[in-house]
């Protein structure tokens, strides 16, 4: 997985069955998402907030495989690819992080895509230098 992102599930992800609820399982796979750009060095305060452009999900799913429960510790690996010029995807992951486990299978699969526009006008725009240079960075294509 070209970028990994580990922590331990909280208890306020869950619901009242003591599993993620399936909503958060997104914020996870949105956090990951952060990260990676943060180690790519986009300033995450200035990408999220301000310029000219944004970069909307427009569409989400989620498989789950087997449940997330409070205290696992997870690792989100994410894959991101472009699509065309301005759009991408970005695969994840979702794995037991912890030691001595085996990987036979990830406990739930997630995918966002996205989409660069024109914060005011909201139209289609290329993706930034910024966002082409993280794709290289971290997609299937980068780990050779």
């Amino acid at each position: 997985m070209p970028f990994s992102y580990g922590r331990t599930i909280r208890f306020a992800e869950t619901d009242a069955a003591g599993v993620v609820y399936f909503a958060n399982c997104l914020c996870l796979c949105h956090e990951a998402y952060e990260a990676a750009l943060a180690e790519a060095g986009v300033n995450l305060k200035l990408f999220f907030s301000s310029g000219a452009i944004a970069v909307p999900i427009v569409h989400a799913e989620v498989d789950f495989y087997q449940p997330l429960f409070c205290g696992d510790r997870v690792e989100v690996g994410l894959t991101p690819q472009a699509l065309d010029q301005s759009s991408f995807v970005v695969s994840y992951q979702i794995w037991r992080g912890d030691e001595g486990i085996e990987r036979d299978r990830p406990l739930a699969q997630a995918l966002t895509r996205h989409v660069c526009i024109d914060r005011t006008s909201r139209r289609r725009r290329p993706l930034t230098a910024e966002l082409q240079q993280w794709l290289a960075q971290f997609s299937a294509a980068g780990r050779d």
